[in-house]
Formats: structure tokens, sequence, C-alpha cells
């Protein structure tokens, strides 16, 4: 068997807000408990572990590979929310959305400013 990425954790001020935003943003099932985790399942195998964390914590980046026409439907749950997005991951191109690589690709923060990421094509075109 190869290497595989099987989860991450994702540290959040409110686990239950986090996980749940996570989830509907991204058109995923319901998060399930798992220990102190409420556990966000990726089509692939691979899951988001949100875990709550009272401290301090440096956002991460998160990024989900997607079909054009999840894409359109998360975008589109983006700007139902009015959540800012934006075209880079330094977030200066507000409003818009890359072609790189010729797909598309946005960036947009969870509550407690991780920066996600949703592209239609992987970095190298393929």
């Amino acid at each position: 068997m190869g290497i595989e990425l099987n989860h991450t954790i994702v540290h959040a001020s409110d686990r239950d807000a986090t996980a749940t935003f996570l989830a509907d943003i991204l058109g995923l099932p319901e998060p399930q408990e798992y220990g102190p985790f409420r556990v966000v399942e990726l089509a692939n195998g691979v899951s988001l572990d949100v875990v709550q964390d009272s401290g301090s914590f440096q956002p991460q980046h998160y990024a989900f590979l997607v079909g054009e026409d999840e894409f359109d439907a998360i975008l589109g749950r983006i700007k139902e929310r009015g959540l800012t997005y934006w075209a880079d991951p330094f977030h200066r191109q507000a409003g818009r959305v890359n072609h790189n690589d010729g797909g598309s690709g946005v960036y947009w923060e969870d509550p407690d400013g991780h920066n996600l990421e949703i592209i239609t094509v992987p970095y190298g075109g393929g």
C-alpha cells in the first residue's frame, strides 16, 4: 500500500459550528462525533477531524479538489452566506475567481480564519 493522507486535525474555537460550517459549505454529510472530534468525511476517504481549542492557534490552509458542478454549488453557498472570497491565497483579489491551470479556484475563510480553497484542476494542470 502506498502512503495516503487519512485525516488531519482542524483546531476550532467552536468545534460544532466549524464542523457544521465546513460540511454545509462543501455540501457534505453531517459531521459525526468521534471522541473529542467532529469528523467531516471527504469523498476520497480523508477526514477533517475538528477539535475544540480554547487556546491560541495558527490558522491553516485546507484545499479541496472539486468538480465543476461542485465548484458552482460551493461558490453559490459562499455567496448566499455573504462570505468574502478571493481569487488568490493572499486575499488581494476579492470577489474574483482564478482560472489557474485552466480550471477555477477561490479562497474563503472559516469562522476561525482558516484559509479554505476549492479548485477544479490540481496545481500543474493535472
